[in-house]
């Protein structure tokens, strides 16, 4: 099975402009990220997908691998599947380009999944861990999940799902972790398919998959993910990397 690692890379983020190419520690948090996923020595490959020359030049410039997309696209999926349409891959890792501390063992884990479904009733799978600050589970930025009995996502939604109309100290709140590995097939046939309601409100692309019937294999795990989606959150990034080099 032959397992490669994607990081598409917008330039123009609309929350937090040029956000991948900020300083993080002496290097650029694209680069970070790239360094992070060929370290796993997980993946048959790993390149960077970009609609920015200057993202592109960042990477290769350094020794690293990089493609440029050909077409405008509203998601990280749709590049991607541009970028390994002629490829022959089996499964491929969708690494966010402003999460730069990667997380092996649950990197491990997702691609175990498709090794054991031999059945291929999977067609994705991702992360979550468990959310108990008030704060953080009313954050539209947090994007939260609910999952039926065998683990495989129901909804994702940047509102406090589930809504608790009474309150139960049972309750628990569900982080996604935009990390995702995708059979090639799925992905493939996500970027045939239109933009549903959906995914036009919540601006979730994984929503898409949900709509046209892929199942998602959601993966708890314990490393809480530092995404890069704001200014603040690039200076708790700095802080983190500086806590993590002493």
């Amino acid at each position: 099975m032959k397992v490669i690692a994607v990081i598409p890379a917008r330039y123009a983020s609309t929350r937090f402009p040029a956000k991948l190419m900020q300083d993080l520690g002496g290097k650029t948090v694209i680069q970070r990220t790239y360094e992070a996923a060929v370290k796993t020595q997980l993946f048959d490959q790993v390149f960077v997908v970009t609609d920015s020359e200057l993202i592109f030049q960042e990477i290769t410039s350094q020794g690293g691998e990089a493609v440029m997309s050909i077409n405008p696209h509203e998601s990280g999926s749709d590049r991607i599947a541009e970028a390994i349409a002629d490829r022959e891959v089996d499964v491929v890792v969708n690494v966010q380009g402003d999460e730069p501390f990667l997380d092996v063992a649950s990197l491990r884990n997702l691609i175990q999944v498709f090794q054991q479904d031999t059945d291929k009733k999977v067609d994705l799978a991702s992360l979550y861990f468990e959310i108990q600050d008030q704060e953080a589970i009313e954050n539209p930025n947090n994007v939260k999940v609910v999952l039926d009995q065998e683990q495989f996502a129901l909804y994702f939604s940047r509102s406090v799902i589930p809504y608790p109309r009474e309150k139960t100290s049972s309750l628990r709140y569900y982080q996604h972790i935009g990390i995702y590995a995708f059979r090639k097939e799925a992905l493939m046939a996500f970027a045939s398919l239109p933009m549903n309601t959906l995914e036009a409100t919540e601006k979730l692309e994984q929503l898409r998959y949900l709509e046209y019937g892929k199942r998602i294999k959601m993966l708890e795990t314990s490393h809480k993910s530092i995404g890069i989606d704001t200014p603040e959150d690039l200076e708790k990034a700095r802080e983190f990397l500086r806590f993590k080099e002493l």
